[in-house]
């Protein structure tokens, strides 16, 4: 699949820590509960972290307690679901519609949630933007 933004390995790897290339670019996973933005409630908007998408919205953002930030909703048009059978185990994974990137993955287990589903994406995946305008990287 093309996507509107569009680089290099060489561009990725400049633009990106080891980590989040690893996790963005490699489809990795970061360790569970070290992210920045896992437990924090400011209100604002999750860009990816690779392209500056807007993702999600702080509003769908719910405690699961997985160790990663959890939503409940995307914003519309703006991730990519697909199949994922690695290691062993059947699962939905997330990518940015934008650029292509890993952001993690949806499991149909956020009971109680508006739409019963939990998207647990990497913390290294996302930028924060607070309503000032002022951003936070995970």
């Amino acid at each position: 699949m093309s996507y509107d933004v569009a680089k290099t390995d060489a561009e990725w790897r400049e633009q990106l820590s080891p980590l989040e290339y690893a996790v963005l670019r490699e489809a990795g996973t970061e360790r569970a509960f070290v992210g920045k933005l896992t437990d924090t409630e400011t209100e604002g908007v999750y860009r990816c972290k690779a392209c500056d998408a807007e993702l999600f919205r702080s509003e769908t953002k719910f405690h699961s307690g997985c160790g990663w930030p959890s939503f409940y909703q995307s914003l519309p048009d703006t991730v990519e679901e697909r199949e994922d059978n690695s290691h062993g185990m059947r699962r939905v994974e997330v990518l940015c519609k934008s650029c292509g990137s890993h952001l993690g993955h949806v499991f149909p287990d956020g009971y109680g949630t508006p739409t019963g589903d939990r998207y647990c994406i990497n913390s290294v995946s996302l930028t924060l933007e607070d309503a000032e305008g002022n951003r936070v990287a995970g």
